[in-house]
């Protein structure tokens, strides 16, 4: 069994440890269990976290909250209230989605503080253990930030502290993780320790800073750290598309593995059927309208179901929604092909249209499409948002994610989901934490 120096608790800023685990100060004791210890943060991110595979996760929920997936599960199944844009300061979901990740950066936070204070690891391993921490700690800042707005910005586990922590502005949030992923690029070796792709490395902190980057309209750094990853040779792009989503694919930065041999992804098990109509969701009729005639995607990573009269289309990017003989598919968190068109569109927004267009194109090709016909910076711009759309389908929200930075969300969705008001580019912060820490308030608009 994993060590885990987290729990599960009611609020995100209670962090006993029970008596039945090891302290933080026995943890650190040892690499073996301190690095079990990070090991575990991954593990609990991939299976209760926002970038679960399973219908809890992002893909799917924000699939649903966007035009990406038609919704088909029973009443009581909670990704309706996502469909329906039913969202409320007490849903389960997401108070789920605040206390879990705030748990896991409560875990992070115990390894950075461990490591510091260890006598027995190497600088070596501390300074990778702390890399890594940090990394995991920008990331889950990164999404909270994107989700809710204003949120507070935890660097700790003490408990004086975090119990009346308050919400800081975006701007403050982004400067915190811009700072955390420094720290953690010099920190992280270049190079997986696990062969796998399964932990992070410097430059899986450097593909992350490049889309906070352009998030932020930070184009030339965007641009410097996408291709900080372009120009690592150790990523190369698959130009098989049935071969993207494989666990030993070239193109993959980082990864989930699966929780034993033989298992495989978690998202193959959330959008896979095989039967209509669809348990809990298909592909939207605007999604795949979206593809053009020649979009080798279409034809790889969709899939349909028929019962004779009505056809319904799932997500077949991941393509083993059973146990094999030996896990052949992992959880892909960064690939490089959102490297391409981040550089792509930081180039456009810079001027720079002959490089633009070359990295639009090298994800329009390896999808069978001719180059782009773009020729303006806004054109282009718009293209690659366009080609985001039809690769990032059902990964992680990224549709939810470029219709807010790219001021399109209430035109595009306002026709296609009933009752969509501009307030709903953000959750409401769980009622239950409100009441708990008033130095919370307020809720955001709408709520």
């Amino acid at each position: 069994m994993l060590l885990c120096v987290s729990i599960s608790c009611d609020h995100f800023v209670e962090v006993d440890l029970p008596s039945s685990q090891l302290t933080s100060t026995a943890v650190f004791e040892s690499y073996t269990t301190a690095e079990a210890a990070m090991v575990a943060i991954y593990a609990k991110i991939r299976d209760n976290g926002l970038l679960s595979g399973t219908a809890f996760g992002l893909s799917n929920e924000l699939g649903c909250y966007t035009d990406e997936l038609q919704f088909y599960g029973d009443n009581s199944n909670s990704s309706k209230a996502f469909y329906n844009n039913g969202l409320l300061p007490s849903n389960s979901d997401i108070t789920a989605y605040w206390n879990g990740s705030y748990n896991q950066i409560y875990a992070a936070n115990s390894v950075i503080e461990g490591v510091a204070h260890s006598s027995v690891l190497t600088q070596v391993q501390k300074d990778h253990l702390r890399g890594e921490a940090l990394f995991v700690r920008a990331m889950l800042h990164f999404y909270l930030v994107n989700l809710y707005g204003a949120i507070p910005y935890v660097i700790t586990t003490d408990y004086t502290q975090n119990s009346v922590v308050t919400r800081m502005s975006v701007a403050s949030v982004y400067s915190q993780i811009k700072s955390d992923l420094e720290s953690a690029i010099l920190l992280l070796p270049s190079t997986d320790i696990s062969g796998e792709r399964v932990r992070p490395t410097a430059f899986t902190a450097h593909a992350l800073l490049a889309r906070v980057d352009l998030y932020n309209h930070n184009w030339a750094e965007a641009s410097n750290e996408a291709s900080a990853v372009l120009n690592n040779t150790d990523y190369s792009l698959e130009p098989n598309l049935d071969a993207v989503f494989l666990k030993d694919s070239p193109t993959t930065i980082w990864q989930f593995s699966p929780v034993s041999d033989g298992r495989n992804t978690d998202d193959a098990q959330t959008f896979i059927f095989s039967t209509g109509p669809p348990p809990l969701v298909a592909l939207s009729s605007s999604l795949l309208a979206s593809f053009t005639p020649l979009d080798q995607r279409k034809v790889h990573w969709v899939q349909s179901v028929t019962d004779g009269t009505t056809t319904w289309y799932y997500a077949n990017k991941y393509k083993q929604n059973a146990t094999t003989p030996t896990s052949v598919e992992y959880t892909i968190l960064f690939r490089l092909a959102e490297q391409y068109l981040i550089r792509a569109e930081a180039r456009a927004q810079q001027g720079d249209l002959i490089g633009a267009q070359q990295d639009l194109n090298v994800i329009r090709n390896q999808a069978g499409l001719p180059d782009t016909t773009a020729v303006t910076a806004q054109d282009i711009i718009t293209a690659v948002l366009q080609e985001r759309q039809l690769e990032f389908f059902t990964e992680q929200g990224h549709r939810f994610f470029d219709l807010k930075r790219s001021g399109t969300i209430d035109s595009v969705l306002s026709p296609v989901k009933m009752g969509w008001n501009a307030t709903d580019v953000l959750f409401p912060l769980p009622q239950t934490e409100l009441l708990v820490n008033p130095n919370l308030n307020p809720q955001n608009p709408g709520y």
